[in-house]
């Protein structure tokens, strides 16, 4: 299977960023351009290093390619291991996941597999939802749980902006997949 990135991401430029919200922006700009280039479906990640670059970053892409683990957490650790040459991430430095929801219950497990020790969230669990989106059967002490792995989390970062793409995914009229 050959994962091909949309090609409109290699016209959206990672910024230098100089904290959690600049790089939030970049993040929710390519979920936004995901969702009017009818890509995928509203979400992107990015995985950022401590000197603050863009190590890679993915977008959903499980409509567009016919397959259910292609959430953007999972595009991004796939092609920033293929960028690092590494499946252990952790080797290479210690990264940020920039993410424009809080990770469904498959994303929570491959963050820490990888190697990721902090993580940046956008909207919320029940944001995405509320939309109808189903995010699988995802403890509620999800955070205590990361904490535990030595996997710091910081929440709702532009979270007004980030329900605003969700709204407009809703409002394109795209499919709403759940696992149903």
């Amino acid at each position: 299977m050959n994962i091909a990135l949309p090609e409109w991401m290699e016209l959206v430029k990672p910024p230098q960023y100089a904290d959690d919200e600049s790089a939030m922006r970049y993040v929710l700009t390519l979920a936004q351009r995901n969702v009017d280039e009818r890509t995928g479906g509203p979400f992107a990640a990015a995985l950022v290093s401590e000197d603050h670059r863009v190590i890679a970053s993915g977008v959903n892409l499980v409509t567009s390619l016919n397959c259910s683990v292609l959430h953007a957490e999972i595009v991004t650790i796939m092609m920033a291991s293929e960028r690092l040459g590494t499946w252990a991430l952790a080797e290479r430095g210690r990264f940020t996941m920039v993410i424009t929801a809080e990770p469904c219950a498959m994303c929570m497990g491959a963050i820490p597999w990888a190697g990721i020790k902090r993580v940046v969230s956008c909207v919320r669990d029940e944001d995405v939802r509320a939309v109808g989106f189903n995010e699988g059967n995802k403890p509620q002490d999800w955070i205590e749980h990361y904490t535990s792995q030595g996997i710091s989390v910081t929440r709702d970062v532009l979270r007004n902006e980030g329900m605003k793409v969700l709204e407009a995914y809703v409002a394109s009229g795209a499919v709403i997949y759940n696992g149903e």
